[in-house]
């Protein structure tokens, strides 16, 4: 099994025995803000479902139909992923609405309370692991995962603190107001996520530091050509696709040139992780020094 998809089957367990707990910890109070963010959770699983089957699809290797491989389909969940978490946010909303006009009292219990602190813990935690390896092995589903489970360990903290602000101070209606906050925070969480993922279905290219990266090994490796040109990268998912033109001179034998090329491959390869690399070699009247790494 590929190592995220033993991440993505973990999410899922981890996000059960979250919504357990904090599902335990909203009958235990009758908090509407605690059951927002047992919602969440359920958001979670669905989430880690979606994640494993898009993992899958994405391990899969390039082929006939796929000739770039399928590692784009990542950002198709993190959009999903997006949605769900506008879709929950509205739900909660509307909550949050009924708890406004007809507040229910809450009960004191610290049992209920410890459950929704153990179960941000555990958020968490886990957050952090997919943050951490989503970003090592250049997987948007794992960092989009990581990232909405640790906006629901912030709105957590804050759910907690705001319930035991109604129990000291009596006052209800602060319970569906911190509902309410809880719907912002995760919409505007959701909307960033899909901005975020669009980046990437819209052939972004690498940031400025990697595209310097990326000039530099160029340049460092092109011993006998003359420039290299039209620099393009894009991402799609755990691959970063290079492209550009090398110019040589127009006497030099093919095989000097292939050997040019295959030095400057072999070290982006080994520098950009998971990259693939396509070089169109030109004669040096195609040059373009106006807009060139010039040798």
């Amino acid at each position: 099994m590929h190592k995220t998809l033993k991440l993505a089957f973990g999410s899922i367990l981890v996000a059960c025995v979250v919504l357990g707990l904090k599902t335990l910890a909203y009958l235990a109070t009758g908090s509407v803000a605690l059951f927002s963010d047992a919602i969440e959770s359920i958001v979670n699983i669905v989430t880690g479902c979606v994640a494993v089957v898009v993992l899958k699809i994405s391990a899969v290797p390039a082929d006939k139909n796929h000739p770039f491989g399928h590692t784009k389909v990542e950002y198709f969940a993190a959009v999903g992923e997006g949605v769900l978490i506008v879709v929950a946010a509205l739900l909660i909303l509307r909550q949050a609405y009924a708890g406004a006009i007809d507040p229910t009292p809450l009960n004191l219990s610290v049992a209920g309370l410890a459950l929704n602190a153990v179960a941000s813990v555990l958020n968490g935690l886990w957050s952090w692991v997919l943050i951490h390896k989503g970003r090592e092995w250049r997987s948007p589903a794992l960092v989009a995962d990581g990232r909405h489970l640790f906006g629901d360990v912030i709105t957590s903290v804050g759910v907690l603190a705001g319930v035991g602000l109604v129990l000291v101070t009596g006052w209800q209606i602060l319970d569906a107001l911190l509902a309410a906050s809880v719907a912002i925070f995760i919409l505007w969480s959701g909307w960033k996520l899909i901005r975020d993922s669009v980046g990437g279905l819209m052939d972004e290219a690498v940031s400025p530091a990697t595209l310097e990266l990326i000039q530099n090994i160029i340049a460092a490796q092109a011993e006998g050509a003359i420039e290299a040109h039209d620099v393009r990268t894009r991402y799609a998912g755990r691959r970063t696709f290079i492209e550009f033109h090398l110019i040589v001179p127009g006497d030099m034998k093919v095989a000097h040139a292939h050997e040019i090329c295959d030095r400057i491959e072999f070290a982006l390869e080994r520098e950009i992780a998971g990259s693939t690399v396509h070089i169109h070699v030109e004669p040096e009247h195609k040059a373009k020094p106006d807009d060139a790494i010039v040798f």
